[in-house]
């Protein structure tokens, strides 16, 4: 049995394109007042839905309650299983209590998505990949690792390079794809005067005369990786290039970039960034939507997805 539906999809046209599959149609738009009116144009009583939602850029909190009130019509609409496709999970980095009186967002974010009606939920890289606990609802949470291996090998001299990662809690992170690539990493220890702003950077690791590496989940306004940078060249590195899986590029990220000294930033297209490409001639895209299109196909039709823990589809 083939895939049956998909409601809708937020710019992501070539994970649709590798399934071969089309849209259903949909109405969605904003009343006088601002409120979201969302309505499917055709019937999907007893249908496996498939919701695609890119979020992370833009005003996110919108998308947010887009996607919940369209999880909400597939439910009332008597659809079978509702699977939400969010390669890159909205609130991801509000995972524990970290401050007195803060929320566990992400944990409110799976409340809700489960609330509305979500059956199950793909995603890709999540910050912490404690948060599946935080589902009631099978959650895939797939890796770029394997993406960016092949990325690493096919565009990059990976004869003189080391693998850097940018702060102590993606160390594992690094050092997993360093052992896949049979390199040498390092650690950059990193001091915050507060959220956002980076104070001091310390390297672990020796870098002279190598192509650094630096690999991360995340990067938002690029403040860590142009310092991080700076921090590499001063040790000896011949040239620093940072490869991120969710490339949210926002407030003056790409400024941060454009006078920064990374020879090139390379973003999956978790996050929808096609604009900010014609400003930065320094980002460069790794393409994911076949691995999030063959965890699809594979899932509705039963199929192991942990394949794709090591593999990426061409």
């Amino acid at each position: 049995m083939g895939i049956q539906k998909f409601v809708f999809c937020f710019h992501n046209v070539e994970l649709i394109l590798s399934l071969g599959l089309s849209l259903t149609p949909v109405d969605i738009k904003r009343d006088s007042n601002k409120e979201v009116s969302f309505s499917i144009g055709e019937s999907i009583r007893d249908e496996d839905i498939y919701i695609i939602m890119q979020i992370g850029s833009g005003i996110v909190n919108d998308k947010v309650l887009e996607l919940l009130i369209m999880i909400n019509a597939c439910k009332t609409a008597s659809a079978r299983r509702i699977t939400a496709v969010l390669p890159n999970f909205p609130y991801a980095r509000q995972d524990r209590k970290d401050k007195s009186r803060a929320p566990i967002t992400a944990k409110l974010m799976a409340d809700m998505l489960t609330s509305a009606g979500c059956d199950h939920v793909i995603t890709m890289d999540l910050h912490a990949s404690q948060i599946q606990g935080f589902f009631d609802v099978p959650v895939d949470n797939l890796y770029a690792e394997p993406s960016v291996v092949r990325y690493i090998r096919e565009k990059l001299d990976v004869n003189n390079a080391i693998i850097v990662s940018p702060d102590a809690g993606g160390a594992k992170r690094a050092a997993g794809l360093a052992d896949r690539l049979d390199l040498n990493f390092a650690l950059i220890h990193k001091e915050r005067a507060r959220a956002n702003e980076v104070s001091r950077m310390v390297l672990v690791g020796d870098v002279t005369g190598k192509t650094c590496i630096i690999v991360d989940d995340m990067a938002d306004t690029c403040g860590t990786l142009a310092k991080a940078a700076e921090v590499l060249l001063e040790n000896g590195a011949k040239e620093v290039i940072a490869i991120v899986t969710h490339g949210i590029l926002s407030g003056n990220a790409i400024a941060n970039i454009n006078k920064s000294k990374l020879e090139r930033v390379v973003c999956t297209n978790t996050v929808p960034f096609e604009e900010k490409l014609k400003l930065c001639p320094k980002l460069d895209t790794i393409d994911v939507s076949g691995v999030l299109a063959e965890a699809i196909r594979r899932l509705h039709n039963g199929e192991s997805i942990s394949f794709l823990f090591r593999n990426a589809p061409y």
